[in-house]
């Protein structure tokens, strides 16, 4: 099961970098062609805003999973262990309702505009809105496993790292050897 799950965010990658390269394309394209030959590729702009919305709301759900949404853990860190599972489950709640109103917003509003084209493609506009719905359902099934790993155990709440608390040190952290990543406690 874990491989499948493991395969399945490859696989959201892979598309992400995908639509990354296909902005790129039209966009690039697009002004070469209008510069260059007087010319360019109508639909250009509405693909590029469509890969956008889709690339944001994929590349989201990956960072769910990898906890890799910026945030503050300091208050928690100084809680005693019950109460810092407590405060995480209660913001899980909150972030499952939340999720919540974005699944059935972007349910609505694809069923909304499912035949309403879009003016330059002739895109069903539900294929955009669509993209809350892909970002809703895993969101919500990750936050739900990650409520689980708390209440059994899994997950130690006083050394797991829930949130990253800076882009720039969590990049450092990758690079070990780089004098301003955090020390490494020595055994």
């Amino acid at each position: 099961m874990v491989r499948i799950i493991e395969f399945c965010f490859l696989l959201l990658k892979v598309a992400i970098a995908l639509l990354l390269a296909g902005m790129v394309v039209l966009v690039f394209g697009n002004v070469v062609l209008r510069y260059a030959f007087n010319t360019g590729i109508t639909y250009s702009e509405e693909l590029s805003r469509i890969f956008f919305v889709w690339l944001t709301f994929l590349g989201a759900v990956i960072a769910m999973r990898e906890h890799a949404h910026l945030g503050v853990d300091s208050l928690l860190r100084r809680l005693p262990p019950n109460s810092a599972k407590v405060a995480i489950l209660s913001g899980q709640v909150l972030m499952l309702g939340a999720t919540w109103l974005m699944i059935s917003g972007s349910w609505s509003q694809t069923l909304i505009n499912l035949h309403v084209a879009a003016p330059a493609t002739g895109i069903s506009m539900g294929f955009f809105y669509g993209a809350g719905l892909a970002f809703g359902i895993p969101a919500f099934l990750i936050i739900l496993w990650d409520m689980f790993s708390i209440l059994t155990g899994r997950v130690d709440v006083a050394t797991a790292e829930l949130v990253r608390d800076s882009e720039d040190q969590a990049a450092l952290d990758e690079h070990p050897g780089s004098p301003l990543a955090h020390p490494v406690a020595k055994p």
